[in-house]
């Protein structure tokens, strides 16, 4: 199964838990390209006591996770691409969301 997930908040608890998902999905031989929209753009940044969304992204992209973030939301937040938060466009956003055999929205 190929799975789509867009990542369009910055709750911490939220981001770790959707880059679980994705992670586990890879794990079990799935597909996975991961969108971040909006606030999600902030996800590699986020901190918490208990959860670690950037450990679980960063195991994400270690495990060939196709990952990316929208350049327009990360201009306007003054955010520099990066390898958890590649420049893309909504055009690459379509593209996952018509890859995938699933779309999750994590917001």
């Amino acid at each position: 199964m190929g799975l789509g997930l867009i990542v369009e908040t910055n709750d911490p608890e939220k981001v770790w838990n959707g880059f679980r998902l994705a992670n586990t999905a890879l794990e079990d031989g799935h597909s996975v390209e991961a969108f971040l929209l909006g606030d999600g753009v902030e996800a590699p940044d986020l901190e918490h006591p208990k959860m670690n969304p950037r450990s679980a992204m960063r195991k994400y992209a270690l495990n060939d996770g196709e990952l990316l973030a929208c350049g327009t939301c990360l201009d306007s937040r003054d955010l520099e691409s990066g390898k958890l938060r590649p420049r893309a466009t909504m055009s690459d956003c379509l593209a996952v969301v018509e890859n995938a055999d699933k779309v999750l929205t994590i917001g």
